[in-house]
């Protein structure tokens, strides 16, 4: 139940300190926006900035409904081979993450406490339509964080880079451009 603290305050730091990466930006998508903001909230100091694509800080009904519709897929449809175009081993990955997120103690999971101690520039990005998540993530980020800036894309479901590329991209560009010059990175 605790894979994203887990890769949050373990394995991301040492990946950071093994590449020598001091101050990042970190960008997330989903439950990596989610070890984002474990790992910016555990470790406020060592961030320039934070993006996140369809983070979750919380379970809603939507996201478990959703991720139930997946194991369905995942068992009737293409979508095993699919993801192994992209991971070693799929099976593990899928039925890692679905069996997680569908287990009813996962229920109570809530990581808005790591918003707290967020001290970099945020960007919260997420689609309008997004099947895993609601517009009820960011305005929660937002309530914590409030210099957060957040884009709510149109025609957009839970992947934005995908969905919505370019507005994504703009979205970010201008955060890195603008935000980033301009912040002391203290909220």
């Amino acid at each position: 139940m605790s894979y994203m603290h887990h890769e949050a305050q373990i394995v991301l730091p040492e990946i950071l300190r093994k590449a020598r990466i001091r101050r990042p930006v970190l960008l997330g998508h989903s439950d990596g926006a989610s070890i984002s903001i474990i790992y910016a909230g555990t470790f406020p100091d060592s961030l320039a900035g934070l993006i996140l694509e369809a983070p979750h800080v919380f379970v809603e009904d939507i996201s478990v409904a959703s991720i139930a519709e997946s194991r369905e897929a995942y068992r009737k449809t293409d979508l095993p081979q699919r993801l192994a175009r992209h991971h070693a081993n799929a099976d593990s990955l899928f039925w890692g993450w679905n069996n997680i997120w569908l287990d009813p103690t996962f229920r109570n999971w809530n990581i808005e406490s790591f918003l707290d101690h967020i001290r970099c520039p945020v960007l919260v990005i997420q689609g309008a339509q997004d099947q895993y998540g609601t517009t009820k993530q960011v305005n929660a980020i937002q309530t914590k964080i409030p210099s957060a800036s957040a884009t709510i894309l149109d025609n957009c479901r839970h992947a934005p880079h995908r969905d919505q590329s370019d507005s994504t991209l703009l979205a970010m560009r201008h955060f890195l451009s603008t935000t980033m010059k301009s912040h002391s990175y203290t909220r």
